[in-house]
């Protein structure tokens, strides 16, 4: 499996008029969650796994581990490297069977964040690979493992970078800064859907919206209906994943069973993982 069965379900939401959600994980436990969820809505989604957790695990343990999730799926999967601000973690994910990447060179000036894509680009359609590429132009302001960006930072995306991003780079996908944020808002989110508009309008690339935590139902299918085609969610998976653990553990006190506390776990993570595979309009696309 590559990056052209991600281009294929991209343009099957696009046309179908849904989104394909891209879910962050921090571990097997609730990546296993996140792929039950999928199978059991019969919806085709992406897993992520963000800089740090790539990090840790490594590109060869999480490459392997994603190489193995796809290829016994019941739906289709694609494991996606998400934010990384370095070039070399995305070609080493790329070497290690990732089909899908994502640079984020959005807190550089737009010169150097077209040569960090040019570059990744480059390399992902070499040597008869081809793996899926996305960019960020505009920034996603709040705070998570992204990274922070103040609200008081220009962050709307600009429609002539895009078109001169794209231009230079051919990328495949490209995460906009509308109005979303990492982590849990403060108040109402508020999406600039004219300047989705004016940007969907200016170029054919399939558009991404991140920071999908705490945007309500409607909201999310407004950007689905003007052009986003891939929703990221990460925060409340997190969340959802550490409260139910410290609850579960409360509850059966000492000395329990690893298998058996998550278990439990695992239900609450689907039952979220569900309700955003139902937001994007994603059920029954298989």
């Amino acid at each position: 499996m590559d990056g052209r069965t991600l281009q294929k379900m991209i343009q099957d939401a696009d046309k179908g008029g849904y989104a394909i959600p891209s879910f962050n994980y921090s571990d097997i436990w609730d990546l296993m969650a996140i792929i039950e969820a999928a199978e059991e809505l019969n919806a085709p989604i992406m897993f992520a796994a963000n800089q740090i957790v790539a990090g840790v695990f490594t590109p060869g343990v999480s490459g392997a581990m994603g190489k193995a999730f796809m290829a016994n799926g019941k739906v289709p999967l694609i494991h996606h490297l998400d934010h990384s601000k370095h070039v070399d973690l995305c070609l080493k994910c790329i070497d290690n069977g990732y089909p899908s990447v994502m640079i984020d060179g959005s807190d550089c000036d737009l010169a150097t964040n077209i040569k960090m894509v040019q570059e990744v680009m480059s390399y992902a359609k070499a040597d008869g690979r081809w793996v899926h590429v996305e960019a960020e132009v505009g920034r996603i302001p709040g705070q998570g493992v992204e990274g922070y960006v103040s609200e008081e930072e220009k962050f709307l995306v600009e429609v002539e970078d895009v078109i001169t991003l794209v231009k230079a780079t051919n990328v495949d996908s490209l995460a906009v800064g509308i109005g979303s944020q990492h982590g849990f808002y403060k108040g109402t989110p508020k999406l600039n859907i004219q300047r989705l508009d004016e940007v969907n309008a200016a170029v054919d690339t399939p558009l991404v919206l991140h920071g999908g935590s705490g945007i309500p139902r409607e909201t999310v299918r407004e950007a689905i209906r003007h052009g986003i085609n891939k929703m990221n969610v990460g925060t409340i998976i997190h969340c959802t994943y550490m409260n139910s653990l410290r609850a579960e553990l409360n509850r059966v006190g000492d000395n329990p069973y690893t298998l058996e506390v998550m278990a439990a776990i695992k239900n609450n993570i689907k039952e979220v993982v569900k309700e955003w595979i139902d937001t994007c309009m994603d059920v029954n696309r298989v």
